[in-house]
């Protein structure tokens, strides 16, 4: 089968080409994101595998269909970007990597927490010019803190595991209550107190219910001088209601890894370029605010399971169709 790729790096190439070692499709990769402009890259192709920032809305999807393909691959675990309902009414199987390393985002956000409440990363750049002061990078302890987890999916629930260890009192908020969680020690409560707690951490799917979850009305219920983390989707906050927070005290500190509008900056090198969105020169410009780039799943671990999950989810799919039709599996 042959699996045409969009928004890759050459990470991808590498990892998809070893993996395909025990598959043996035909892959091709194109850096560019998958839409309306690109779609003719799919041509002769049967699947075409996303990333977060290609968009298949239903005149994408249309288009895939009317190319023959069949499947579309997503190698990330959200599913946000892909309209489910146009790909069902167009007969294209949709598949997704629910669980390819939880921990990785889940440590990646622990990571950010860290570097925020310890300030290392400016103590870092101290250092490196023999200043060993320490004023400014008075921090807290996490231990003892009230941790709020919005969504307790596999993600979710790994960094919940992670600050039970820190000896955090964790608190969720999540559609229905995991017992597994529970029995652990995390307490589920409605969403207004969840957002009482010291830190809060954002682990839920982004769709319509979720979309700006954490706006001005919702920021209203924090504690002043919160710390945030976002590792989940970008919409997941209001923008211009998290820099009017952090203007006034509400957000103490801001960790980072998406950002609502993501698919024109992030993956890029912009070093040389002058960004033009507004938004996020605001953000980068508080010095409480630590922003990267779209890389808590970036890990070794990570990345081998993507690929092979990927690979296989293909397979299975085009292995049940061939099966259901009757047809020989090449």
């Amino acid at each position: 089968m042959k699996i045409a790729f969009f928004s890759t790096q050459p990470y991808d190439t590498a990892f998809f080409e070893s993996a395909n070692q025990a598959f043996g499709h035909e892959l091709a990769f194109f850096t560019q994101a998958l839409d309306p402009a690109t779609l003719s890259l799919a041509k002769g192709a049967q699947a075409v595998c996303l990333f977060v920032n290609d968009q298949a809305s239903a005149p994408v999807i249309e288009g895939l269909r009317a190319l023959g393909v069949q499947t579309i691959a997503l190698r990330c675990a959200g599913f946000n970007n892909i309209d489910i309902e146009a790909a069902k009414l167009a007969g294209i199987r949709v598949c997704r990597v629910a669980a390819y390393s939880p921990e990785s985002v889940a440590e990646h956000a622990v990571a950010l927490l860290l570097t925020l409440t310890r300030k290392t990363h400016k103590a870092y750049n101290r250092v490196r010019e023999q200043n060993f002061a320490l004023s400014g990078l008075l921090g807290f302890n996490i231990h003892g803190k009230k941790v709020g987890v919005i969504g307790t999916g596999n993600i979710g629930q790994a960094f919940c595991k992670i600050m039970l260890g820190f000896g955090c009192e964790v608190t969720a908020f999540d559609l229905i209550a995991n017992k597994e969680m529970e029995a652990l020690g995390v307490k589920y409560a409605p969403l207004t107190d969840v957002l009482a707690s010291d830190i809060i951490s954002l682990h839920c799917p982004l769709n319509e219910q979720t979309k700006h979850i954490i706006n001005a009305e919702t920021l209203g219920y924090c504690k002043k001088g919160v710390t945030i983390i976002n590792t989940g989707r970008g919409g997941l906050l209001d923008t211009k209601a998290v820099i009017d927070a952090l203007k006034n005290g509400t957000i103490g500190a801001l960790g980072l890894d998406v950002y609502e509008q993501e698919e024109k900056l992030f993956f890029k090198d912009l070093s040389n370029t002058i960004i033009q969105d507004d938004m996020i020169q605001r953000l980068m410009s508080f010095s409480n605010v630590l922003i990267t780039g779209h890389q808590g799943f970036f890990t070794q671990d990570a990345m081998e399971k993507i690929a092979v999950t990927t690979l296989d989810n293909i397979t299975k799919l085009d292995q049940q169709v061939a099966l259901a039709t009757g047809n020989t599996v090449v």
